[in-house]
């Protein structure tokens, strides 16, 4: 299995004092995703949770719906000259009445750790393509539950306390029970790493829970969050137009600039129990 940190030499300067010392730095490699043998697409991630980062990104391409449509997921021979396993290139099986993916969306492209799968397809496509409605889950969260998730998302980043490289992703009731946390050097891999995890386990649709993220909302994390048929999705930060445009058509709550005892609520604000205690969200008016 491929490592997630590595160590280096540096040379640090702090208040006029120079000296030289040994860092953790976080692992950034490529990974292979095939399909049926079939190279699909390449993602710069940080190794580690890679059949969930699989899962998670077929789900969220459209690929799959449920655990059953996946078969087997493997590691396949790396191209080294001794024929070791590189832990870079991975093989999706996918059950008999899965169809492979639709090579007209032109989807075998190479992916960055930094923007994610450049080149989707239109917006319609991708709204007739969300198989969970998350309209309809009503079930609400308290504020107070929500300004706690950004120092829980943080306490459980083990590996961006070795290096602070990293961006991470969480799955929460809303209880505020954690469900899951992923970190990788791209947001995008740490959300398909989450969601693929609570596919594999048989979770999704993800009703009634709240993603969480540690930096910006885009477009493409509302859209993998839709898939997952999540209906919450917060972040530290800002949302981008698109993202707002998209969560509004789906019918979710965005929450951005999650910090501290503040936030804006940019969609789905009836999911936010400005009284707390019903389980399910009362109208707020604006």
């Amino acid at each position: 299995m491929g490592r997630a940190t590595t160590r280096g030499r540096i040379l640090r300067i702090r208040n006029g004092s120079v000296d030289e010392r040994a860092d953790t730095l976080v692992v950034e490699e490529p990974l292979e995703i095939r399909v049926n043998g079939k190279p699909l697409t390449v993602t710069m991630r940080t190794p580690g949770h890679d059949f969930d980062l699989a899962a998670g990104f077929l789900l969220g391409e459209g690929v799959v719906r449920r655990a059953e449509d996946l078969r087997v997921i493997r590691y396949c021979a790396g191209a080294t000259e001794d024929g070791s396993n590189t832990y870079n290139v991975l093989d999706v099986s996918l059950a008999e009445h899965v169809p492979p993916p639709d090579t007209s969306l032109e989807r075998n492209f190479y992916t960055t750790s930094s923007c994610g799968l450049c080149g989707k397809a239109s917006l319609d496509a991708v709204r007739t393509r969300a198989q969970w409605p998350v309209a309809d889950d009503r079930v609400g969260i308290g504020p107070r539950i929500l300004m706690e998730l950004p120092d829980r998302l943080r306490g459980a980043q083990r590996i961006f306390d070795r290096t602070g490289g990293l961006h991470a992703a969480g799955l929460f009731s809303v209880e505020g029970e954690t469900l899951a946390v992923c970190e990788d050097v791209g947001r995008h891999n740490a959300v398909d790493k989450v969601v693929g995890w609570a596919l594999r386990q048989g979770r999704v649709p993800l009703r009634g829970s709240v993603l969480m993220v540690s930096g910006r909302a885009s477009f493409e994390l509302v859209q993998k969050a839709w898939m997952a048929g999540i209906p919450t999705l917060a972040a530290v930060s800002a949302p981008s137009s698109l993202a707002v445009g998209l969560a509004e058509e789906a019918g979710m709550t965005l929450v951005g600039f999650l910090r501290g005892a503040s936030m804006n609520v940019y969609t789905g604000i009836d999911r936010v129990l400005l009284e707390e205690g019903s389980g399910h969200a009362e109208e707020v008016t604006t």
